[in-house]
């Protein structure tokens, strides 16, 4: 199996696609990962950005009020002066594209590959062997995504990692932005609290 990973402007431009219509809910497989202190609440947040998330600024406002909903559902508020936040929140999102080989599953591809005494149509005789039927070229022309959205948390003052939350599942697009959203939604269900990695998580597509 062959992965090509695409680009968050990729990933948001897919805002377009239909992939996602008709599903009245996301599942995705959740890990979190906590550090947070029992007797901390929630207070104000900034987000942080990489110098390769600086470098593309707008692509990363719109990933991060894609998520903001997500972040402040948790108990946050934006601070007025991002220099006196009590958190920092950072965010990524990837979509990985997963073109499939001939022979990655051939027993099981429906309109792909068949073995049989006769093979899909009949033959003149006996034949046990594979079988290339009309689905081969369409199964090359679907090709499945690994999505994936990550928030981390960290103090704004020490800069320690307080809570990493991931959140994943696969499709046939590469998401749109309700989609990312309700990946978003998910990851950040259970903060501050952490539970059994991975765990699936199911969340309504709009809020």
């Amino acid at each position: 199996m062959m992965s090509l990973k695409t680009t968050l402007p990729a990933l948001l431009a897919a805002a377009a696609l239909a992939g996602c219509a008709g599903m009245n809910t996301i599942e995705s497989d959740v890990s979190t990962f906590s550090k947070w202190p029992v007797d901390r609440k929630p207070s104000t947040y900034t987000f942080e950005r990489l110098p390769s998330q600086q470098a593309r600024a707008k692509e990363q406002d719109r990933l991060e009020a894609v998520a903001r909903a997500a972040v402040e559902a948790s108990g946050f508020q934006p601070a007025a002066d991002p220099a006196t936040a009590d958190v920092t929140v950072q965010l990524g999102a990837r979509a990985s594209r997963m073109d499939r080989s001939p022979y990655d599953d051939p027993l099981w591809w429906r309109g792909g590959l068949y073995y049989g005494r006769y093979g899909r149509y009949p033959y003149a005789g006996p034949y046990w062997g594979p079988y290339y039927g009309p689905g081969l070229a369409y199964r090359f022309d679907a090709p499945r995504y690994d999505r994936e959205v990550v928030v981390l948390i960290r103090d704004r003052q020490s800069g320690e990692p307080l809570y990493e939350a991931r959140a994943e599942n696969d499709g046939n697009t590469p998401g749109s932005k309700d989609l990312l959203a309700a990946m978003f939604r998910a990851a950040m269900m259970d903060f501050p609290s952490t539970g059994v990695n991975p765990r699936r998580v199911t969340v309504p597509l709009s809020p």
